[in-house]
């Protein structure tokens, strides 16, 4: 039996030509040059932006994106021979994998990479990864790296938000300044690599692990959560920059800014104490890409009623106990 969802549903020849449609669509080679091509519109954008606001970020996403032009027109030619094709998959697959949050990181330089993360995730799809178990040991390792990583996380929104608000109630300059300007180091040196690092853990424990990606809900609600922290710093960033602009000379009335500020930060932690809350509880049961869906239509089978242990189930065959034909209720849903 075919592991993939419906397969079993399908004959061979539509099955066929489904899966020869599904590889026009995404054709990893062909995702190859269209990557290419925009990474090197984007990292020449990115390198020749007038005034960048964050200079580090600004090269940071110039040298990625030079890496992943030639990482891609390299894969387009790697993955036409047989001789290359598997560590090509592999090198592109982790590559992009890890390039996804970090096109995030070049936001603070460019508008350009949401369209980037699009297309890593494309390009992950298109590759169609399977993903081995960790050990016991490497797996204690990340998890352990994951937690610790995502609890500093939480400490680090939790001490922004009480600065946003000291940053919008202080009465003296040297206060309300004070504030802002630890709200934007925090943010830079601590809560944007905190997201980065949260992502990268998460995601290799998750495909590590038999909880999976998207298979389980609460996991896929934490993998949301965690991609749209990111968003959400893209607009809170700018307003700590006003802040901390504005207060330099002295005593400001924060107004919507400090009030959208503030709220976001709190919105920041809220999201990440519910994350915490899904790992401990962890609700919602399985989605529905948990198993294959001819699985789901047709229902379990007598094999997997009598390992489950249901009392409908036909008789395991023996020496001792010949197993009928046919049974009434066997076979069905």
């Amino acid at each position: 039996m075919s592991d993939r969802p419906g397969s079993a549903d399908v004959p061979g020849a539509a099955g066929g030509n489904a899966g020869r449609m599904g590889s026009k669509r995404l054709d990893p080679r062909r995702l190859q040059l269209v990557f290419g091509a925009f990474a090197l519109t984007a990292g020449t954008a990115t390198a020749l932006r007038p005034d960048p606001p964050h200079p580090l970020f600004t090269i940071a996403g110039a040298c990625g994106y030079a890496v992943a032009t030639v990482l891609s027109f390299g894969g387009w030619f790697a993955l036409q021979r047989a001789a290359t094709a598997a560590p090509a998959r592999t090198v592109l697959i982790v590559f992009h994998l890890l390039f996804v949050p970090a096109q995030f990181l070049f936001l603070l330089a460019h508008e350009l990479p949401w369209l980037g993360m699009a297309l890593s995730s494309a390009i992950v799809v298109s590759l169609k990864p399977r993903f081995p178990r960790l050990k016991r040991t490497p797996r204690k390792v990340w998890l352990t790296l994951h937690v610790g990583i995502g609890v500093g996380w939480l400490g680090v929104a939790t001490g922004m938000l009480v600065l946003a608000i000291v940053g919008a109630s202080a009465d003296s300059h040297e206060m309300q300044h004070g504030a802002y300007l630890l709200l934007h180091r925090f943010d830079l040196l601590l809560a944007i690599p905190s997201a980065f690092a949260t992502i990268v853990t998460g995601v290799v424990v998750s495909l590590g692990t038999p909880w999976g990606l998207i298979t389980h809900k609460w996991v896929l609600a934490k993998l949301v959560i965690a991609l749209a922290l990111p968003f959400l710093a893209s607009f809170e960033g700018p307003w700590i920059e006003e802040l901390e602009a504005r207060s330099a000379d002295g005593v400001i009335e924060t107004g919507t800014t400090g009030l959208l500020l503030t709220g976001a930060m709190g919105l920041f932690t809220v999201l990440l104490w519910t994350a915490v809350v899904l790992s401990v509880f962890k609700p919602g049961g399985r989605t529905p890409w948990a198993r294959p869906m001819g699985e789901r239509r047709r229902g379990p089978t007598n094999a997997t009623r009598s390992e489950a242990g249901d009392p409908r189930a036909p008789a395991l065959a023996s020496p001792h106990r010949p197993v009928p034909v046919s049974h009434p209720e066997g076979g069905g849903a």
